[in-house]
C-alpha cells in the first residue's frame, strides 16, 4: 500500500555535528555583534544562548539551542521561529518553509529592534 500525506523522515543530528553547527553560527553573529555600535545594542553570549538587547527600548533578540530537537530557535519582532540545519542547502532554515535562513532572519530583527545594521 502507498502511504499518502505522511510527512518526509528528517534526520536527527549527530551531537557532535550539531554542536559544530551551533558553536560556527554563534561564533558569526557574536563576531558582527561585536562590530555594532555599542549604543545601539547590548549583546551576551553563552554555548547555549546569544541574547541582544536594544539598547534605547529594552526590546530583546534571543537566539537558543534547542538540543533535544537539534535546532535553533529565535525570538524576535514578535515571533518564536525554530531553525533546522539543512545539509543539502548548508543553511539553517525556518522549520515551516517560509525560507527563513537563520542569520538573515536575526540580522532583520536586530535592526527592527535596534536600527543598526549587522553582517553576519
Amino acid at each position: 500500500t502507498v502511504r499518502k500525506n505522511v510527512a518526509p523522515l528528517r534526520f536527527m543530528l549527530e551531537e557532535a555535528t550539531y554542536e559544530s553547527l551551533v558553536a560556527a553560527a554563534f561564533k558569526r553573529l557574536v563576531a558582527a555583534l561585536d562590530r555594532a555600535d555599542p549604543d545601539a545594542l547590548d549583546a551576551d553570549n553563552t554555548p547555549e544562548m546569544v541574547t541582544i538587547t536594544a539598547a534605547k527600548s529594552g526590546e530583546k533578540v534571543v537566539v537558543n539551542t534547542q538540543r533535544a530537537v537539534r535546532q535553533l530557535w529565535v525570538a524576535g519582532n514578535g515571533q518564536g521561529i525554530h531553525f533546522t540545519w539543512d545539509a543539502g542547502k548548508g543553511q539553517w532554515l525556518d522549520d515551516k518553509g517560509k525560507g527563513l535562513e537563520l542569520l538573515a532572519w536575526v540580522t532583520e530583527c536586530v535592526f527592527l529592534a535596534t536600527g543598526e545594521r549587522i553582517a553576519p
